[in-house]
């Protein structure tokens, strides 16, 4: 047995390196500093419970992939089986374990990986675990068949049913927090408590889903944004998902995540190794330290946009399918005088697209409505300085489209009759032969002629009962679930358009938020967090989403006066001041906006400029109030605690009057910060908070983050931008 203590990024781990089973993991989280060899012998020690000649006490040397052949009576790690139904249960004869370090862009990572030999079912298990500068550790397995490659032992392929590695929780972890919501109320947060048992969350439609799970995070009842020891797990895969937590009956309480893999769906037959998709866990002490962590390996990727983040405008909510040359010019010259930098076609430009019935998969420019083609819009819209980007819908198909009537065996179904119709729409099997170099080809050829900067990609419709209809071999197995298959193919075809436009961004819009995960964003630039762009419902969806990404990758937009999705009216500074603190756009028809508006909006999109560098690059921080509070105190610290911008917004009445003393959350507490509005108020507003008058006030970080300032009269539905300044230097 050998133990080891890795330390990265103000995590520890230890983990015991065994013979007969995969690694075992003793404590993750709280750095532990340097221990001896001699405590590192006890961690394992302390750890140990004897039940006499019980074989139960194995179930203290529990691998992050527990097995019933290892005497775990709970819910096992890996679920499969021969097609004749034998060799169902693992059990490793042997095991190698080996460490190394990589050298990455943000620093060094500690990798084990590890290898499990079951030479009587010919099979084996193995696990790759990275601990990342950031502190984040990353776990997946693999499963792969060892018969001999000529058929000499006659044994049937593995169906692989389930892989869902593990880690240990700490016992004080009572409590649960996950996401849930619907399509425009995305990533609202719900606590649960963590009884005994397992809490099971799954997205069975294809994708992440907008009720997705996100996050499930542990710790004890009441952990917050700012305290509270919290253990969290995020499943980096943008197809079926399952996270669970579970209590069990031998004392041990367990988070894990892993693909959730549809009946017959992996067949280990021509492809002889299933490898699940990155389990990502963190830890901190409090939500916002759990999420620092993915942002600062997010931002680390090859992938993660290397320039400030363009001003946008897409013209959904402004013409919808009404695309008009000189409508949609004026537009362009509306959003350039305003300060926009990045102009994007959406929806209608292609095929017979006049309505969402037809036309979906004929990624050719319409010649009835863009008779000249799309290059009078694109060179006007580069003549005003900005950028062109285009919508698209690749991974779906109309029945009624060109596409659908020359390649039927191209849509996805059930064998029966098909898949139920969502949104007049059907699934493309991106594996079918031809269609991927279709929509590599059609993709490409727009991008190189018009000069494309950006794609909006966008997945309307779930994959429900959607499995191969066409029947030669590279499509895969006629008949057989497509769930796997069509999301390795989606990461292909992305790859490839990025090997091929190293310069080009890319947006997962899935009807807004129902594709938002860390495999997609190793492959995208920004996600549409929501179709909703109300300000009032874009703070909970936007809170929810920062716990997992950071602002620069999720697009905030500016709507119209009133809002599409719930027809609530809303002012121009809670519109564009809720709208500055991601990747910042507007969806509203400027046209129409009369002057004083659109001086208001070029103001704010002027600070958004202005501010980008700390915003994209800084802390995401969030005040722990009351839920009765109807306050929202969030903002972003830059990473020396030197600038800091936050947002004080009113979501409905207040309380209590006069409003008492809020904290200004992730301040340092050896500083000095000059606070002050960072931008002019709402003229009607009544300010009685007296730091807001002159020039604000200075005050210790020690002040600010503990007893905090007093607000002002904000009504429901309004907002408040404050700076804080570190003056000289820590003490």
């Amino acid at each position: 047995m050998m133990t080891l203590h890795l330390r990265n990024g103000g995590t520890s781990v230890v983990l015991d390196l065994l013979p007969d089973r995969l690694p075992v993991v003793r404590h993750w989280g709280t750095d532990l500093g340097d221990l001896p060899s001699a405590a590192l012998d006890d961690v394992e020690r302390a750890q140990r419970t004897s039940l006499g000649t019980n074989t139960a006490w194995i179930a203290n040397d529990l691998s992050v992939l527990p097995l019933p052949a290892q005497a775990w009576s709970s819910r096992p790690g890996v679920l499969l089986h021969r097609a004749d139904g034998t060799s169902f249960s693992p059990h490793p004869s042997h095991v190698t374990h080996a460490h190394r370090t990589e050298s990455g862009p943000a620093g060094t990572v500690e990798v084990i990986t590890s290898e499990a030999v079951d030479e009587v079912h010919a099979l084996s298990l193995g696990t790759e675990l990275r601990l990342e500068p950031s502190g984040l550790l990353r776990l997946r397995a693999w499963v792969r068949d060892e018969r001999e490659a000529d058929g000499g032992q006659h044994l049937a392929p593995i169906v692989v049913d389930e892989v869902t590695p593990v880690l240990p929780l700490p016992e004080a972890a009572d409590e649960l927090l996950d996401m849930t919501g619907h399509h425009i109320a995305e990533r609202s947060l719900q606590r649960t408590p963590l009884t005994a048992g397992t809490h099971l969350r799954e997205s069975w439609e294809g994708r992440p889903g907008h009720d997705a799970t996100t996050w499930l995070a542990a710790g004890r009842a009441g952990f917050g944004f700012r305290s509270g020891t919290v253990h969290g797990v995020h499943l980096a895969w943008s197809g079926n998902t399952r996270h669970l937590a579970s209590s069990t009956p031998q004392g041990r309480k367990l988070l894990g995540a892993g693909e959730l893999l549809l009946p017959g769906e992996v067949l280990l037959d021509t492809e002889r190794t299933y490898t699940s998709p990155w389990a990502v866990f963190s830890w901190g002490e409090g939500l916002d330290a759990m999420s620092h962590r993915t942002h600062a390996f997010l931002r680390a990727l090859p992938s993660h946009p290397s320039r400030p983040r363009p001003v946008l405008l897409n013209t959904w909510e402004a013409v919808y399918f009404n695309h008009d040359l000189d409508k949609l010019k004026a537009l362009a010259d509306a959003a350039a005088s305003v300060g926009i930098e990045r102009y994007v076609l959406d929806d209608g430009w292609f095929g017979s697209r006049r309505d969402d019935t037809s036309g979906l998969g004929d990624w050719q420019v319409s010649q009835d409505v863009w008779p000249q083609g799309l290059r009078p819009l694109v060179e006007h819209v580069h003549s005003l300085g900005m950028e062109f980007g285009l919508w698209f819908e690749p991974e779906m198909i109309n029945l009624d489209s060109d596409l659908a009537r020359a390649h039927p065996d191209w849509v996805l179904g059930d064998g029966a009759g098909g898949a139920p119709e969502h949104r007049n729409q059907r699934v493309l099997d991106l594996t079918a032969p031809g269609a991927w170099d279709y929509l590599f080809t059609s993709i490409s050829h727009l991008v190189d002629e018009l000069g494309i900067a950006y794609l909006k990609w966008d997945h309307n419709s779930p994959l429900l009962a959607t499995g191969h209809e066409c029947a030669q071999p590279a499509a895969g197995r006629w008949g057989a679930a497509a769930v796997h298959d069509q999301t390795l193919a989606l990461y292909r075809l992305l790859d490839a358009l990025h090997e091929r436009f190293p310069e080009l961004e890319i947006e997962s819009c899935a009807g807004g938020g129902g594709r938002i995960d860390m495999g997609i964003m190793e492959r995208a630039q920004r996600v549409w967090a929501s179709d909703s762009i109300d300000a009032h419902d874009r703070h909970d969806i936007q809170r929810g989403t920062t716990l997992l990404l950071p602002p620069e990758l999720i697009g905030t937009h500016v709507g119209a006066g009133r809002a599409h999705t719930t027809l609530r009216d809303l002012d121009i500074d809670f519109r564009a001041g809720t709208a500055l603190w991601g990747h910042m756009g507007v969806e509203w028809d400027l046209t129409k906006a009369d002057t004083p508006t659109r001086e208001r909006l070029a103001r704010i999109i002027a600070l958004h400029k202005e501010l980008r560098p700390l915003l994209h690059s800084g802390l995401t921080v969030h005040a722990d109030l009351a839920d009765d509070d109807n306050l929202r105190i969030e903002g972003v610290v830059s990473q020396d605690g030197t600038d800091a911008l936050f947002e004080i917004a009113c979501l409905g009445l207040q309380h209590s009057w006069p409003c008492a003393p809020r904290p200004l959350p992730g301040l340092d507490p050896r500083r000095r910060y000059h606070v002050r509005l960072a931008a002019p108020p709402y003229p009607e507003l009544r300010l009685p908070a007296a730091w807001m008058e002159d020039d604000g006030v200075v005050l210790p970080g020690s002040y600010l983050s503990t007893t905090g300032l007093a607000l002002a009269n904000l009504h429901p539905d309004h907002l408040v931008l404050v700076r804080a300044t570190a003056v000289g230097s820590a003490v």
